[in-house]
């Protein structure tokens, strides 16, 4: 692969893929909480409003999605969206739909008893989700996001069929100008990889700041396993004393 194909086509596609992870990450972002929010609303019709467009969202393709807000809506609406826009609508239209699910699941995990002194404070129903229960829930979001978020990194590759010049978009036409198959796409391969690996290491810095800010120091796997086996070499202490002293009893 020539340095010309690298400065012109992959590096500027390696650009564009990190452009429409962020945009799409902080749309799908705002439509997941939103939702996610309103699901836990004590108003049905709020709830089955949502419902339906997590259900909607969830069961249709990103890709038919993203044909229909670029190709059908200039023509039903007459309104055209370029396609990096379209590109972003479409992802975070579809990913917001599932990490609402996450957002519900995390606000519904809170302790009840976080809910009842907050309500025995006199906080409102806001206050009561911005001070009690968001603060707890977000940390436990955060894995389950991180996982959504790499996801989101490799849906991007669907931009290519409207003409985004990402990453497998540079990679088609290398391909094409070279004829080299194998190295391009063992390339694309990589660069997707390093882009989830950061993504992934950024993910679990925000991990334990958020669980810091709730005084909630994460335990490293080593520490967590030395743990284990102190509380089992614990248990079988116990057992054993308890067997001796029944024992002893009869």
């Amino acid at each position: 692969m020539t340095a010309g194909l690298w400065e012109n086509w992959l590096l500027p596609g390696v650009w564009i893929t990190i452009q429409l992870t962020l945009y799409s990450a902080i749309f799908a972002a705002v439509v997941a909480f939103g939702i996610g929010i309103a699901r836990t609303s004590r108003l049905w019709i709020v709830r089955f409003l949502t419902g339906f467009y997590v259900e909607v969202f969830r069961g249709t393709s990103a890709l038919v999605l993203m044909f229909w807000l670029f190709f059908v809506m200039p023509l039903a609406f007459q309104f055209q969206l370029v396609p990096m826009w379209a590109a972003v609508l479409a992802l975070g239209l579809t990913y917001g739909a599932y990490g609402s699910e996450i957002v519900r699941g995390a606000i519904a995990a809170v302790a009840p008893a976080q809910r009842e002194a907050a309500i025995a404070l006199s906080f409102t129903p806001a206050q009561r989700m911005r001070r009690v229960i968001l603060p707890q829930a977000i940390p436990e979001m955060i894995p389950p996001f991180n996982n959504l978020l790499i996801e989101l990194l490799k849906a991007t590759a669907l931009v290519s069929a409207v003409s985004v010049a990402d990453i497998t978009f540079a990679a088609q036409l290398s391909r094409l100008a070279t004829g080299d198959s194998l190295e391009i796409y063992a390339i694309i391969l990589v660069l997707y990889f390093v882009l989830a690996f950061v993504l992934t290491r950024l993910m679990r810095l925000l991990e334990r700041r958020a669980k810091a800010g709730i005084g909630q120091a994460p335990v490293d796997s080593g520490k967590r396993s030395l743990i284990t086996r102190k509380l089992s070499s614990r248990q079988e202490t116990e057992q054993s004393s308890n067997i001796i002293t029944a024992g002893g009893a009869q």
